[in-house]
């Protein structure tokens, strides 16, 4: 049994059953809260040190990394019963609505810093930290992820249930419960 479907076993009702009808969208919001932290530590190293003129420039590369992570963990954990497609076809799905999800992402970045001009010396160094913060990590990312949310499932893992769930014991499942392999 893993990590996850413990946590969710030890919840009070409704929310095991909130919990277990949401299971995707948990899952995926897991995987991205982890590529998040990828994407962050990734961009400001890289803003702050190797590509301090181009903090867009960092933050594709950041995404791109984060991507990267997020297929494998996206495939094999958050959309493990979905697919529909050939490997090869799917990758390549994945990968295109990323890099409309990396647009997307960067955008308010670009905005902020090209646009709303908020960088030294017009504004404090603090103040430029925080508006990239912000526009980069915290408005990209939330426009992004719902892009992508609707993407893998619209385009990229198609079909609902394509690949079973397996439980590992049946006697570690609450009488009550439906097996995790049905929805």
């Amino acid at each position: 049994m893993s990590f996850v479907e413990n946590v969710v076993r030890r919840l009070p009702e409704p929310l095991r059953s909130l919990a277990l009808k949401h299971r995707e969208l948990l899952k995926f919001a897991v995987v991205g809260g982890t590529c998040f932290v990828i994407d962050t530590v990734i961009f400001f190293t890289l803003k702050s040190i190797v590509l301090t003129e181009n903090p867009v420039t960092a933050k594709i590369v950041a995404t791109l990394v984060a991507t990267i992570v997020s297929y494998v963990l996206n495939r094999e954990w958050s959309f493990k019963t979905r697919g529909g497609r050939e490997r090869s076809h799917e990758a390549a799905l994945f990968f295109l609505v990323n890099g409309v999800g990396i647009a997307l992402n960067s955008l308010p970045l670009w905005v902020s810093r090209y646009l709303l001009d908020l960088q030294e010396p017009n504004v404090s160094r603090l103040g430029e930290e925080l508006a990239d913060f912000v526009s980069a990590q915290i408005i990209g990312t939330l426009i992004a992820m719902a892009f992508r949310w609707w993407g893998y499932k619209k385009w990229v893992f198609p079909e609902a249930d394509f690949r079973p769930r397996r439980v590992t014991r049946e006697y570690d499942r609450p009488e009550d419960e439906e097996p995790l392999g049905r929805s």
